[in-house]
């Protein structure tokens, strides 16, 4: 191994050991994103909303000892924003000097040799792309009036993409994916979303259960074009328990945990076109069948 590779190595080893801590059900996907990045990749991760894509990464930073930049994909991530501007008022009295330059999590991530995290990463605009695929190639980019910037050899990048949502998205061009290890990151198992809900709940496990059921079967309801994640559960437990107590009972009756579906899913998933029915004719049936489903198991 020469001596450039040695230096762009990741402790591979410390990143799964963080994620098998942190993050219930990922192994697979911890194990194969570790080696990536450890090899000096970076990596684009597809997959839903809410399957522990930022977990997973804040896991595996914290286990290599590096930092994580997270960035939020959108149409206004531009080039400026994600490469950083001069201050406009010091400019005016300094003139434009490096001291004057605010750097953006880009600047910050290459010359801190972090893992640059960019969620949504299909929203974002082409020249902001086009910039993210030079450094990718080069390692380095220059910054009008600032210089020269070298990406340290700790420096990765890690793209987020929701496959299920083309609404106002771009296309990643091939160059992309040939300069980048794509990691699927679909929906966990039941027992492994069981397992999520409940360390993050606290809730009772009937109510759990039925939470996760019913947020398992948006996902293939056929009027449902998008289901809700694991987080529509969660919050569906959360406010139960609340709205049990608001109402002076002892444990979450099935109309308090409706109520507390309704509140936390109506607004998670998308009807399918063509629905007659509204969102909340849909998810008062969910709620109900998975009921029913596990009063039978």
């Amino acid at each position: 191994m020469s001596t450039t590779t040695a230096a762009r190595r990741l402790d591979v080893t410390g990143m799964v050991r963080v994620a098998r801590e942190r993050v219930v059900a990922r192994i697979r996907e911890a194990e194969v994103v570790a080696a990536a990045l450890s090899a000096g990749r970076n990596v684009l991760l597809e997959g839903p909303p809410g399957t522990g894509k930022t977990t997973l990464l804040r896991a595996l930073a914290d286990g290599a000892g590096v930092p994580l930049v997270l960035v939020e994909g959108n149409a206004e991530l531009t080039p400026t924003r994600l490469v950083g501007h001069h201050d406009a008022s010091r400019v005016l009295t300094e003139d434009y000097r490096a001291e004057n330059f605010v750097p953006g999590p880009l600047t910050r991530a290459m010359t801190d040799g972090a893992v640059l995290y960019v969620e949504e990463f299909n929203r974002v605009p082409e020249e902001t792309m086009n910039v993210l695929l030079g450094v990718l190639s080069e390692r380095e980019m220059h910054v009008p009036r600032y210089g020269r910037v070298v990406a340290r050899p700790t420096f990765r990048l890690v793209a987020a993409m929701n496959p299920f949502d083309a609404v106002g998205t771009a296309r990643v061009t091939p160059a992309l994916y040939d300069r980048s290890c794509r990691v699927a990151m679909g929906y966990q198992d039941e027992d492994a979303e069981l397992a999520v809900v409940a360390a993050a709940t606290e809730g009772p496990d009937p109510l759990v259960a039925q939470a996760v059921r019913t947020v398992r079967i948006t996902r293939d309801h056929p009027e449902l074009r998008i289901g809700s994640s694991v987080r529509g559960a969660i919050d569906t437990v959360l406010i139960a328990l609340e709205l049990a107590t608001v109402r002076g009972h002892g444990a979450v009756e099935d109309d308090t945990g409706l109520d507390a579906a309704l509140a936390a899913l109506t607004g998670k998933v998308t009807l399918a076109d063509g629905s007659s029915r509204t969102v909340e004719d849909v998810v008062t049936d969910i709620w109900h069948r998975a009921g029913e489903e596990l009063g039978k198991a």
